[in-house]
């Protein structure tokens, strides 16, 4: 295996650790902005490929390992794909991943937990279309917030940079 390849599933797993083990301990009652910031700054980082199977990963561990349910996934993979494409749409804007993230996570991925849940609850029970929609777009506003703060730092160091490239030289080979 090439050093860049280790160097990108190590990075990977990075993001996957930091992500498992801040959303629970950084969480606000049915909010959980520490996945929108990782979100965010995998999105930046890893690009949209990376980004969405880092939380389709922490998405499942946290199901797995937390018992929290299959909102863990609903919320947060839409949110990290369109992260990863707002910043590449906005040729590199932090804020194009901060909306990305807010759309993906804040307003798509409120509206598909209503049918998952109702999946699996089995019940339509005290649930309504709406009912997600403003602690998800809560959390992915204050996730975008500290984000932007973090990424404000970060996006001018070295280390940062040099990450970013293993996975933009990627990326650009697939083109």
């Amino acid at each position: 295996m090439k050093t860049s390849q280790v160097q990108k599933l190590t990075l990977l797993a990075l993001m996957i650790a930091l992500d498992v083990v801040l959303s629970p301990i950084m969480r606000i009652e049915g909010m959980a902005p520490m996945s929108s910031v990782i979100n965010i700054i995998a999105g930046v980082l890893l690009g949209p490929a990376y980004a969405t199977g880092m939380a389709a990963s922490c998405g499942i561990l946290r199901m797995l390992l937390l018992g929290i349910p299959p909102l863990a996934l609903t919320g947060s993979v839409l949110g990290a794909l369109l992260a990863g494409w707002g910043y590449r749409l906005t040729g590199g804007q932090v804020w194009g991943s901060m909306v990305g993230e807010i759309i993906g996570t804040g307003i798509l991925g409120s509206l598909l937990s209503y049918p998952v849940m109702v999946w699996f609850t089995g019940s339509q029970q005290g649930l309504y279309w709406l009912i997600y929609t403003p602690r998800f777009v809560g959390a992915s506003f204050i996730g975008a917030a500290m984000a932007g703060f973090v990424l404000f730092k970060l996006k001018e160091t070295r280390v940062f940079k040099k990450a970013q490239a293993l996975f933009m030289e990627m990326t650009h080979k697939e083109a």
